[in-house]
């Protein structure tokens, strides 16, 4: 493995890592202790506007990223089988069978999530969430807020962001009830603009990979997303991001990459297949490939531009309504091809995601346009990102293998 040129240690090696631990760490622990502390727990999906939580000082917990945790621990085929043992079809998203098995069991790698006060569901990324957190908000019998965003195949009309502000509206009026207090408009305003700068920073963490080599992939984006989703708007994560993004220029500034000997440079589209992270990324490395960049992780940063920072409430609606798994699939590709050229790909990996439909069926109408516009090879990988029964690693290798043999006649 090589070495820094002056630490001394791996190349893969990151300070900011055991810093992100800790900080989720804490995190869960305030979450878990909430009434202890006097506080309130919302439950919300990963896409929904966290920020006015933030400023009712309301702690948000995401079970999409619990998930997530869950895939990477491979206890995923486990509580999904509660789940289909409970009578959910086994084509369900296996975020919402893996959440439903651990709070019926307290499963999972952190022993379930913290009874939640409320829950809050936008549909910008799916409706499989919204029979999801209904199923949920029966169980534990608290109220749930839905904030419903329209398509935008095209574009965000007049009609469009009526509709979704006068939610906005509807949702702040919720949160007041839940809370029995006033909604802290000043509060909000600081919080907004929190928001926005550590969308800004993400970015720019992101643009790092843009270096060749690159100072960190994809799969490690894929960890260092986590305090976007679920701390943004506070200033954890401006402090954080900063490190970070300190951290990865000194990287590019050494020419430290995260894949020794890189050759040659891929972009992800799809959520990750998160209880095989460790076994692709190794695979890819160990062909000399970097996957520098994704979709997926992007999208936390890529309505930033929608959202005025000094209206952020009377923003944020339009904001959370064009997310990327909310677009049309030529919105979609565009998108992708803009990436392809930002970050020098040779290639493109589809993760032909079972459970998530809306991120999965425009992929052979995006995969041909790619190769028409742009002429790259296309791998498409067909697993699931917790359910390990739906991948297999002899057939994914021979995929790869095959890929990288199109890349290097190219």
């Amino acid at each position: 493995m090589k070495k820094h040129k002056t630490s001394g240690k791996p190349a893969y090696y990151m300070e900011s890592v055991p810093k992100m631990k800790k900080i989720m760490r804490n995190y869960y622990l305030k979450a878990k202790y909430a009434r202890y502390l006097g506080k309130k727990v919302a439950w919300i999906t990963s896409g929904g506007p966290v920020e006015p939580l933030i400023a009712m000082g309301i702690i948000p917990v995401y079970p999409e990223n619990h998930g997530a945790m869950i895939g990477v621990s491979h206890t995923g085929v486990e509580l999904c089988e509660v789940a289909e043992g409970m009578g959910y079809s086994g084509d369900l998203c296996s975020y919402a069978r893996a959440d439903i098995g651990a709070s019926e069991t307290g499963g999972g790698p952190i022993g379930g999530l913290p009874k939640p006060d409320m829950l809050i569901c936008c549909n910008n990324i799916c409706g499989t969430v919204l029979k999801w957190y209904e199923i949920q908000a029966r169980k534990f019998q608290v109220p749930l807020f839905i904030l419903d965003t329209p398509f935008v195949h095209t574009e965000f009309t007049k009609e469009a962001k009526t509709y979704v502000d006068r939610q906005v509206k509807d949702y702040i009026r919720f949160l007041e009830t839940a809370m029995k207090k006033k909604f802290p408009y000043d509060k909000m305003n600081v919080v907004g603009k929190r928001s926005v700068e550590a969308m800004r920073l993400w970015q720019q963490v992101l643009n790092t990979a843009t270096a060749k080599p690159a100072p960190f992939t994809a799969f490690d984006a894929f960890f260092h997303l986590a305090l976007i989703v679920t701390l943004r708007g506070t200033k954890t994560v401006l402090r954080y991001y900063r490190f970070l993004l300190d951290e990865l220029n000194q990287r590019v500034e050494k020419g430290i990459g995260m894949v020794e000997n890189e050759q040659y440079r891929f972009l992800w589209d799809n959520l990750p297949i998160w209880h095989r992270m460790r076994w692709l990324s190794r695979a890819f490395a160990a062909r000399n490939a970097a996957l520098v960049a994704d979709t997926y992780t992007s999208a936390w940063c890529g309505t930033v531009d929608n959202i005025d920072e000094n209206d952020f409430l009377g923003s944020m609606g339009e904001a959370y309504t064009r997310i990327y798994l909310n677009i049309g699939v030529d919105q979609m590709a565009e998108k992708v091809l803009n990436m392809i050229d930002k970050y020098d790909v040779d290639g493109l990996v589809m993760h032909s995601n079972r459970s998530c439909k809306p991120y999965s069926f425009g992929q052979y109408d995006i995969q041909r346009i790619v190769q028409r516009e742009r002429g790259l090879p296309v791998l498409i990988l067909e697993s699931d990102m917790v359910d390990a029964r739906k991948f297999s690693e002899g057939q994914v290798e021979t995929r790869i293998d095959a890929f990288m043999e199109m890349v290097g006649q190219k």
